[in-house]
């Protein structure tokens, strides 16, 4: 679907924040449910729902991004990135639609399953958009707004939906979700002035088009800038490789292609197999077991979603100047540790067979320092995770894509986080119920194997070019924990079409520019016309 011609804005950073509110949907769609799943109105008007019930409601968004990240690959090869964004709002504002009107359980899951296609698409094209704009040192920063505007959807619709359980009867939480339409509407109006990613561009041979994208992205319009030339240089050389190749399913599974796609796909399932949406869905149950009531329970929980903000914008600043690996790694461990604790002080608490505070899907309790225990290290487990696997998933699942196969290789990541989502979705309420404490414990375990994953078959793409990082999964290629990041071969390309680049400019005053090979650099990549 062609957006109509508007002007274009090409800073990398604004790009990246109006394409991220997408992420905002997602942010707002989890939370929607965080803060109202405790409140009276919700249990009175819904019938108390516990157990599989909870988690058919809980999950649905994930199966609807099931079916929107399958979808999505191909919707983006066709369209582009960025007006796949825009295919995907129309869902959300039916979704959103069907919320605010709620009738009972089934229409509640039908427009969380709707909303769920939206962000399904949403998830996995947007840092695909983000990973082909941005510059290989900033692009790990830029991806990780992504994350950011997840974090910043969840705060601010967990204190719109605690402001409105003071609101009387089912328009609560009517009015909570029918507040989800302001994102939406404010994306669809500014997604007009985002320019089309140049590498797709390249990719459905608008070349014109692509080379004046890049240069006004990377180098300020200046399709000469030897930054320019290089990228440019090394997206054909790839593209045309990669034309090459198997077609169909088989690219993904061709020549160590299978490594680029179980990385992908297994990053993100084991950002859900972390255990941290026990935190980012259920953190209320959480704290009802340690004791928490009423206000008190929902500004705590409300506290965490601030800490999962701060601290992922202090990594914002990080990313790209530390390993990839590292950080997953590392992370994992540390959530498998706070995990155990938590497991571990909650098989010492009581049983409360009738729920505590009436709610079905919390049948165990802590207090006193047991309490603050648990409390702190949920706290510490979302710090850890905001981090960490949180951003670090994303980023590394958007990087591991040769441009032939990103937009469906993505939708592939997104699937496998999305299954997972609603697996966990569907099974963390009656795990509540039946294992109790005993939950916490499989997510540290699960934490360890993640860790084991990430030394073992996962390479560093930490200052590489995502062209580059085709050489890193090769057939022959370098062992993963032997990986480092930067050596980019990129600045070595930059340097000798700076040389170049010179070279033309001491000729131009006499001597004819074919005499050096600069009228062919000149000629290829100047553009003749503007272009969308």
């Amino acid at each position: 679907m062609a957006l109509p011609t508007f002007p274009k804005i090409y800073n990398t950073y604004f790009l990246a924040i109006i394409a991220t509110m997408g992420g905002m949907l997602f942010g707002f769609d989890i939370s929607s449910m965080s803060a109202i799943v405790s409140t009276k109105q919700y249990i009175d008007f819904f019938d108390n729902p516990h157990g599989v019930r909870q988690g058919a409601i809980g999950s649905a968004l994930a199966a609807g991004s099931v079916l929107g990240s399958a979808i999505a690959g191909p919707i983006s090869d066709k369209i582009g990135r960025r007006d796949s964004i825009m295919f995907a709002c129309l869902w959300w504002l039916l979704g959103t639609g069907v919320q605010a009107g709620v009738t009972g359980f089934g229409s509640l899951i039908t427009g969380r399953i709707l909303n769920g296609v939206c962000v399904g698409i949403t998830s996995s094209q947007v840092p695909v958009y983000l990973a082909e704009i941005a510059k290989k040192e900033k692009r790990g920063s830029i991806l990780v707004i992504q994350q950011l505007a997840i974090e910043w959807g969840i705060f601010i619709m967990f204190f719109i939906g605690y402001g409105c359980s003071f609101i009387e009867g089912p328009a609560s939480f009517r009015t909570a979700w029918g507040l989800q339409y302001v994102p939406c509407v404010l994306m669809m109006i500014l997604l007009p002035f985002l320019p089309r990613s140049p590498r797709w561009l390249a990719k459905v041979n608008r070349t014109e088009e692509a080379i004046t994208t890049l240069a006004r992205i990377q180098a300020k319009g200046d399709v000469n800038d030897p930054l320019v030339v290089a990228e440019w240089e090394e997206i054909t050389i790839v593209l045309a490789a990669e034309r090459s190749a198997a077609p169909g399913w088989r690219k993904f599974v061709y020549n160590g292609m299978w490594r680029r796609t179980l990385s992908g796909f297994t990053v993100q399932a084991w950002q859900q197999m972390s255990g941290a949406n026990v935190m980012t869905y259920y953190v209320v149950y959480v704290f009802l077991m340690a004791n928490l009531k009423g206000n008190v329970l929902l500004v705590s929980s409300g506290i965490q979603y601030a800490l999962f903000i701060i601290f992922t914008s202090v990594i914002f600043f990080y990313i790209d100047k530390t390993s990839r690996r590292g950080l997953l790694m590392y992370g994992a461990l540390a959530m498998g540790f706070c995990h155990f604790v938590v497991g571990g002080v909650l098989s010492s608490g009581e049983y409360v067979p009738g729920g505590v505070d009436g709610n079905l899907n919390v049948l165990i309790r802590v207090t006193g320092s047991k309490a603050h225990t648990v409390i702190a290290f949920s706290y510490l487990l979302i710090i850890v995770y905001a981090m960490t696997l949180a951003p670090v998933a994303w980023v590394y699942a958007a990087e591991v894509w040769s441009l032939e196969t990103r937009a469906v290789g993505m939708s592939i990541a997104a699937i496998g986080n999305w299954l997972f989502n609603f697996a966990l979705g569907l099974f963390l309420p009656p795990g509540f119920a039946t294992i109790t404490w005993k939950i916490f414990i499989i997510f540290g375990v699960l934490c360890i194997g993640a860790a084991v994953q990430v030394f073992f078959t996962y390479p560093e793409t930490c200052g590489k070019t995502i062209e580059e990082i085709e050489e890193m999964f090769s057939k022959g290629g370098p062992y993963p924990w032997q990986t480092k990041k930067g050596n980019s071969k990129l600045d070595a390309r930059i340097e000798e079409a700076r040389e170049k680049h010179l070279q033309i400019v001491d000729v131009i005053g006499g001597k004819e520019l074919q005499e050096i090979g600069g009228k062919e650099i000149l000629e290829d990549n100047l553009p003749r016309k503007n272009s969308d």
